[in-house]
């Protein structure tokens, strides 16, 4: 029989000082008792608490900052052997978990740039998850997610630039995350469903929203594409000049 904690160990108070809302997403940037800052998500059973910086659990799974930093460790060691076990799927599952959670709260607090980057570790651990799992149904129950955390990186990477550079390049950030989600349904037979997809409609919505607000015409990107398609190259040469002036460390 499990023994009776303390009542100064319940946490009722902190539930009835900030009550759930089901009709959103409740977060906050709270300072840890050293002082670091903390992520806080209620949720209908709880509070949940996240580090900020590497592994939202905040530990070091066999002394690596993420399970993905030592999947790789173990897979150059092994080779081109090297396959996925269960537990190591299963840990990589509650790496997943905890990556999502953590990528919607730097969403919900307008962290973008935060947000993009766990984004781009869910998208790297599920690369490597697909190329070394030998469980194709679990491969493909993580892969139907694709489009859903590349429509968040699209999100949140669109809201960086306009804060940074402006609405051309947001939009710009927009159709590239949209030729991504393209792939993704090309190389899994489903091009057919791509045009009538939620996900996908919701960023062609933001992106011509983006561009009316702002009165942007055709970003640079798609003059260049317009420009390749119709074999203008003397055109497309001085467009790609003028992107690479604009920005030089972008290829």
């Amino acid at each position: 029989m499990a023994r009776r904690r303390s009542q100064s160990e319940h946490l009722d108070d902190h539930f009835r000082k900030w009550p759930f809302d089901p009709t959103g997403i409740s977060v906050r940037l709270v300072l840890g008792a050293d002082k670091r800052d903390v992520i806080q998500m209620r949720i209908d059973l709880g509070i949940l608490q996240l580090e900020t910086t590497g592994r939202p659990d905040g530990s070091w799974p066999n002394g690596f900052e993420t399970y993905h930093d030592y999947l790789i460790h173990e897979a150059l060691n092994a080779g081109d052997d090297f396959v996925l076990n269960e537990e190591q799927s299963a840990e990589a599952d509650r790496e997943f978990v905890q990556y999502y959670h953590r990528r919607v709260c730097w969403l919900a607090l307008g962290n973008f740039s935060k947000a993009v980057e766990d984004a781009d570790h869910t998208l790297g651990l599920m690369d490597f998850c697909r190329d070394r799992s030998a469980d194709e149904q679990w491969t493909i129950t993580h892969e139907q997610y694709r489009p859903f955390v590349l429509f968040h990186r699209t999100q949140a990477a669109a809201m960086a630039a306009l804060e940074r550079s402006g609405a051309e390049e947001a939009i710009q950030e927009i159709s590239e995350g949209l030729e991504k989600m393209r792939s993704v349904f090309e190389r899994y037979e489903a091009l057919d469903q791509y045009e009538d997809d939620e996900l996908v409609a919701r960023l062609v919505e933001t992106r011509e929203t983006l561009r009316q607000k702002h009165d942007v015409g055709k970003t640079l990107q798609e003059q260049l594409a317009e420009a390749i398609a119709s074999e203008q190259y003397e055109v497309a040469a001085r467009i790609r000049d003028e992107l690479n002036r604009r920005n030089p460390g972008r290829r």
